[in-house]
């Protein structure tokens, strides 16, 4: 058996004098599709920001805090086993760059090409590869600053595949798109997940949600208050508990939808 990608024991994050996340344990399979949803100030970007190494647990007795069953990480080899996409990403590459170097500079985890960074062949071939997965090879040519939403965002998940790794972890990737790049984007999602890359999906967006992501786990005020299949967690109870007000739920077509009461 594969370690998990993700075991977490007792983990406490505190950021400034606050406490982010308290005493979180949860363990997620490789290969198995996840979405973590909790309300903003749940805790979110900083269990993301943790798994991503940008910063970590309180030393306390029987913490363990473990990414592909090894705690301890370079964070560049971390880049190349496990893809992130995240909103802090989308911005720092809104630059006068190429959809081809953007993608490309997910091989040095940075953004953009440098004159020390060689780009060899077999990186060009797997660009191209990315690109052509995502249905985005017509964007390489475009500059970054001159694309729509939906299309960057596209570039963005490309550049984290360039390594083909392990799984995605994805903060609220459909944020700012409209419905038709936010279906285009699913679709996207949902392929990957079916050609075998894990999915973790953070948000507070149940629409995000696609149908091949079997568990749900619940996170509110840094700790984790519901963990377990899909049907089971979203419940307008469990919504309810998680978003704190009366809900309706509606599922259709594998997808749920939330409404508020009164």
């Amino acid at each position: 058996m594969p370690p998990p990608l993700l075991e977490l024991r007792h983990v406490t994050v505190c950021r400034g004098n606050t406490t982010a996340l308290s005493a979180v344990t949860l363990t997620i399979a490789a290969g198995e599709h996840v979405a973590i949803l909790g309300p903003n100030g749940s805790g979110k970007s900083t269990l993301i920001k943790a798994i991503a190494r940008e910063c970590y647990p309180m030393a306390l007795p029987g913490t363990i805090f473990r990414i592909f069953g090894e705690a301890t990480w370079d964070v560049f080899r971390l880049r190349r086993r496990l893809g992130i996409v995240t909103f802090d990403l989308a911005e720092a590459c809104h630059q006068e760059l190429t959809g081809r170097e953007v993608v490309l500079s997910g091989f040095f985890s940075g953004i953009g090409l440098w004159r020390n960074e060689p780009v060899t062949p077999a990186m060009e071939r797997q660009c191209a590869a990315a690109l052509a997965a995502l249905d985005a090879s017509h964007l390489g040519a475009r500059l970054m600053t001159a694309l729509s939403s939906g299309e960057a965002r596209r570039l963005l998940i490309a550049r984290a595949l360039v390594h083909q790794p392990a799984a995605l972890l994805l903060d609220e990737p459909t944020t700012s798109l409209d419905l038709r790049a936010t279906h285009d984007l699913r679709v996207v999602l949902r392929r990957l997940a079916q050609n075998g890359t894990g999915l973790i999906l953070v948000t507070h967006h149940l629409h995000e949600i696609v149908p091949e992501i079997e568990r749900v786990i619940l996170l509110r005020a840094g700790e984790v208050i519901g963990d377990g299949p899909k049907s089971a967690m979203l419940t307008p109870e469990r919504l309810q508990a998680l978003f704190g007000l009366p809900v309706q739920v509606r599922q259709e077509n594998g997808y749920y939808q939330v409404q508020t009461q009164g």
